[in-house]
């Protein structure tokens, strides 16, 4: 038996995804058998994260700086606008280094069986930023890359008629992605060719 303290950090590891208790057992005896090196480090990586981690005001990304490194990249296209999901499909996404515009994070999906509606989506900040206009520039596209669910495709139709008579271009990604599947899950191949066949909405 373990004592109690190694059973809590395995426990806290598990609830990670991917890990399940047996993952989360062997990495922490991984972490104790280097616990002068690793285990010293992540320790301090974790404290480092939780001091300095913040949630963008403008996109909704999470990094250590607000507005985040994406929002203040003055390469990036600012009248181009992927709205995804959640911050794991903008990491996939800018991941590929294929979508040089900039994002908006929803923070989940339309879904009646969860009792999660438009008002608690970040939807109201994604209509304010397309009629908005950044130093005489306006967003000329919105993408649509919400996930190919029936959620994801319903949050997509529900945003491109709130958009419905802004000057914009509506484009989806093209549905090579797998139905069921998540951006975060997909390989940049699959990504790339997502990307470079979107297509109108409507």
């Amino acid at each position: 038996m373990a004592s109690q303290e190694i059973e809590t950090l395995a426990g806290a590891l598990a609830r990670l995804p991917g890990l399940g208790p047996r993952s989360a057992r062997r990495a922490v005896l991984w972490l104790v058998k280097r616990r002068e090196t690793a285990l010293r480090q992540i320790v301090a990586a974790l404290q480092e994260v939780q001091d300095k981690l913040v949630e963008c005001d403008t996109c909704g990304n999470v990094d250590t700086q607000n507005p985040c490194g994406i929002c203040t990249d003055h390469r990036r296209d600012r009248r181009s606008l992927c709205v995804v999901e959640d911050v794991a499909d903008l990491w996939a996404l800018d991941r590929a280094k294929l979508f040089t515009g900039r994002y908006h994070v929803l923070g989940g999906r339309l879904s009646a069986l969860d009792g999660v509606g438009p008002e608690d989506l970040s939807i109201g900040p994604l209509l304010e930023r397309v009629r908005a206009r950044e130093d005489g520039v306006g967003i000329d596209e919105v993408v649509l890359a919400t996930n190919a669910t029936l959620e994801g495709q319903t949050t997509a139709h529900y945003i491109a008629e709130r958009l419905e008579g802004m000057p914009v271009r509506i484009t989806q990604l093209a549905h090579g992605l797998p139905v069921g599947g998540e951006l975060d899950y997909l390989d940049e191949g699959t990504l790339a060719q997502a990307l470079r066949a979107r297509r109108p909405v409507g």
